[in-house]
């Protein structure tokens, strides 16, 4: 089973979980936004940008070790195995800190599969138009669950075309 991931963290030199999305391809959805993170260590971008978007999924708010409780919960819950998509590497290092509870490199295995999508794939025309096209004013760019969404747009768009070229190479 694909799912599509982004996550919100304070800053990118010492990133720090603030919220995560899960989006798989059947519909489901996690999402959960820390309440535990240290707002004087985002950067001027997460302050002006990202966190004024932050409480609009009810019940979201949770903990460090509720956040892994909850993302392992679900997880569990999956009729099958998973394939991670995702557009940055911070996102699935972020991930397995959730998984996990605690900073480590990379999730715990046997946790998925992987596919990080490259800038090739995610400027492509095709990719980008069916993204931008998801974004509304109540669920903007730069909020997980919006650009998680987004991401499967992206990918379901440009997935078909990208397949009918690499038939022919």
């Amino acid at each position: 089973m694909l799912i599509f991931l982004d996550t919100e963290f304070t800053q990118f030199n010492s990133p720090d979980l603030i919220s995560m999305a899960l989006v798989a391809e059947d519909g489901r959805e996690f999402y959960a936004e820390r309440d535990d993170y240290h707002r004087d260590d985002c950067s001027d971008f997460v302050r002006e940008t990202v966190l004024p978007l932050l409480g609009r999924v009810p019940g979201a708010t949770c903990s460090r070790s509720e956040l892994t409780d909850r993302v392992r919960e679900w997880f569990a819950q999956l009729p099958e195995p998973a394939t991670i998509i995702f557009d940055f590497e911070t996102d699935w290092r972020l991930l397995g800190v959730a998984m996990l509870g605690r900073p480590q490199k990379n999730p715990p295995n046997p946790f998925a599969q992987k596919l990080h999508l490259d800038s090739c794939a995610i400027t492509h025309p095709v990719f980008e138009q069916a993204q931008s096209s998801t974004y509304t004013q109540e669920w903007p760019l730069h909020h997980a669950l919006a650009d998680a969404r987004a991401l499967r747009a992206g990918y379901r768009a440009w997935r078909p075309v990208m397949e009918q070229i690499w038939r022919v190479q």
